[in-house]
């Protein structure tokens, strides 16, 4: 039997106490002398992050220059557009540019006691603005390579999560760096049990759809719900005549796509104006709302969106069927409904009855 299985306290475990702070212990100037349980602390920490999140889009595609970036910076602003609280987590750790698509470049964050502060971006009409985490916010110059090992990598992703102070968010938009490796499987572990699902990025070449199809097999083997996939540099409109044409061929990236029982959700055209966006710090999505690209956009956005409103109807769903097992006639739903004032207490019933009968019939 463990010594913690015995009455009273051990004096040599670690205090399981959490000490308040908003970071990771290793930014923590008493580190070396807490007596606090570590583990505990970061365990906490990433749980506390998690559950002020709602849905989790992973944007993948397992090959580079696909454009994650492109496709992650635009469908987090689509999304904020639409009035939700949405976050941008750059997880590329050797090429991070969210800090340039939403005009941080140069720009640092200082370390206070509840974590690091992502950057707000803000633009006219946002009602909330989007919150930036970064690996360039913490490097002393933004041309500085990054040249770690996998257990540094795996760090990151912990203080990617828990160290950054996202706050309540409805979306979380992760852009991936390329391949199935450690940033992926660690993220993966990390958010196992919470609403999560993945975005592929992909362009119409036979080389990159080869790799991103091992990303839809990833995605399949760990049971992680795939939204679809956003087709980048799908065509071309000549700026003279308008005629519209394709620079890949395409036939087969539908074929692959519907033999791996993969939805296309959009297809972004080979853009002069999509591929400057970076350079000015706005996504196109909103610089220029009513042009093609983010006309282009949009189905890829609404797809995030119908995703994150039928997940959380299958958890109420449920969340109800488990109340209708334990009965109308339970006192503390009679409790309850004695708090609701007399005139709307019969109302109430009746659409408790209604909706906890709708989830007992066969779905």
């Amino acid at each position: 039997m463990a010594v913690s299985h015995f009455p009273g306290r051990d004096p040599l475990a670690l205090v399981p106490e959490d000490c308040g702070r908003g970071h990771a212990c290793q930014f923590c100037p008493e580190e070396e002398q807490c007596k606090l349980d570590k583990g505990q602390h970061e365990k906490r920490l990433i749980e506390s992050r998690l559950a002020q999140i709602g849905q989790i889009i992973m944007v993948m595609a397992n090959k580079g220059g696909v454009g994650k970036s492109t496709v992650s910076a635009n469908v987090a602003a689509g999304l904020a557009a639409q009035g939700y609280r949405v976050g941008v987590a750059d997880a590329d750790i050797h090429g991070p540019n969210q800090s340039r698509f939403f005009g941080f470049v140069g720009q640092r964050v200082r370390l206070g006691k509840q974590g690091l502060p992502p950057k707000d971006f803000e633009f006219f009409g946002l009602e909330h603005p989007v919150k930036v985490g970064s690996l360039a916010f913490m490097m002393e110059r933004d041309d500085t390579p990054i040249v770690w090992r996998d257990a540094y990598k795996h760090d990151f992703m912990h203080h990617l999560i828990g160290s950054f102070d996202w706050g309540p968010l409805d979306f979380l938009v992760i852009d991936m760096p390329p391949g199935t490796g450690n940033e992926l499987i660690t993220l993966a572990d990390m958010l196992e049990g919470h609403d999560v699902a993945a975005l592929l990025a992909t362009t119409p070449q036979e080389v990159a759809l080869m790799d991103s199809l091992k990303a839809v097999r990833f995605c399949q083997e760990r049971g992680m719900p795939m939204i679809g996939v956003v087709e980048n540099m799908a065509g071309v409109t000549c700026p003279h005549c308008s005629g519209h044409f394709h620079v890949f061929p395409r036939s087969h990236l539908a074929d692959a796509l519907a033999a791996a029982d993969v939805a296309s959700v959009a297809q972004i055209p080979l853009s002069l104006a999509l591929s400057s966006g970076s350079d000015t710090g706005i996504p196109i999505v909103l610089s220029e709302p009513e042009g093609p690209e983010a006309q282009a956009f949009a189905p890829a956005v609404d797809a995030c969106v119908a995703h994150a409103k039928a997940g959380f109807a299958d958890a109420a769903k449920q969340s109800l069927h488990g109340l209708a097992q334990a009965s109308l006639e339970s006192d503390e739903l009679e409790q309850a409904l004695g708090a609701v004032p007399p005139e709307q207490r019969d109302a109430l019933r009746q659409q408790l009855e209604s909706l906890l009968g709708n989830s007992n019939e066969p779905s």
